[in-house]
Formats: C-alpha cells, sequence, structure tokens
C-alpha cells in the first residue's frame, strides 16, 4: 500500500476541516505523506494514494458547497479509480433524516469509477460526540497500520 493520503475536506461551517487537521496530524506522526485538499481536483490528486473524505452533509443530505465541483467533475468524467482506495468519515447529525447522506453520495460515485473502500466507514453523529475529532482519531487509530505495511 503506498503511505500517501490524499484528505478530501468537506465542510461547511469548518467541523470537517478541524477534524481533518487533526487526522493530518496524526498520519505526518506516522511518517505518512498527507495532503489536504478543501478544493480538490479530480486531476490533482494521486491515484494510487489513499483517498481519505471527511465531509459533513449539508442541507437536505448534500455535500457541502466546497466539494461540490469535485463531485461534478467526477460525474463528467470517464476516469479510471480502479488503482484508488478510499476511506470516509462523515460527519452529520442524527436529528435530520438525511443523517451522513451527503458523504455517501461521494462514496458511491468514486466506486461507480472503481475506487474500492480500504476500511470501514465511519458516520459520526455530532448528537452524541460533540467533539468530532476524538471518534475520528479513534477510527484512524484502528486502521493507521495498515498504510504502512
Amino acid at each position: 500500500m503506498n503511505s500517501k493520503v490524499e484528505i478530501l475536506v468537506g465542510t461547511t461551517l469548518g467541523g470537517a476541516e478541524y477534524v481533518a487537521d487533526e487526522l493530518t496530524a496524526l498520519l505526518e506522526q506516522q511518517q505518512i505523506g498527507v495532503t489536504n485538499h478543501l478544493d480538490p481536483e479530480l486531476a490533482e490528486l494521486d491515484p494510487s494514494a489513499l483517498w481519505l473524505v471527511v465531509s459533513s452533509t449539508h442541507g437536505a443530505g448534500d455535500l457541502p458547497d466546497n466539494l461540490q465541483p469535485f463531485y461534478q467533475q467526477l460525474q463528467q468524467s470517464d476516469v479510471d479509480l480502479s488503482s484508488t482506495q478510499y476511506a470516509l468519515c462523515a460527519i452529520g447529525d442524527s436529528s435530520y433524516d438525511t443523517f451522513c447522506q451527503g458523504p455517501e453520495k461521494l462514496a458511491v460515485l468514486l466506486e461507480q469509477h472503481g475506487a474500492r473502500l480500504f476500511t470501514d466507514k465511519v458516520q459520526i453523529d455530532v448528537q452524541y460526540d460533540p467533539v468530532p475529532e476524538d471518534p475520528a482519531i479513534q477510527w484512524l487509530e484502528s486502521w493507521i497500520e495498515k498504510l504502512s505495511h
């Protein structure tokens, strides 16, 4: 496994960005190369890296505005992502019936292009985890060793 991570951040109010920053610090401590993308461009991402999606859900189950252009690029592209693995850290509020649906839409699209899930995805509910970086760090720690092997 290539120990390089591309973090795709989907954030509306900055919470997911803060989670991504915490995960970045943890990856860097493990000497894993990591790049954060607040405005990801499909052409700029390394398909052999692990794509780590850290995103909240916006509105009625949509991706945050900053990830919409990337989602549309992917929809309009015939890119082959069969060499790409991804991990999904979805952040949401279970008081909405669209809990974590925004990042799920991106995951479905990645798989339609051949990307494979690298590890179990996590859905963080801010109703129960008001500090979402805590469960996100626990999740990453549970599989980070797989990256360096």
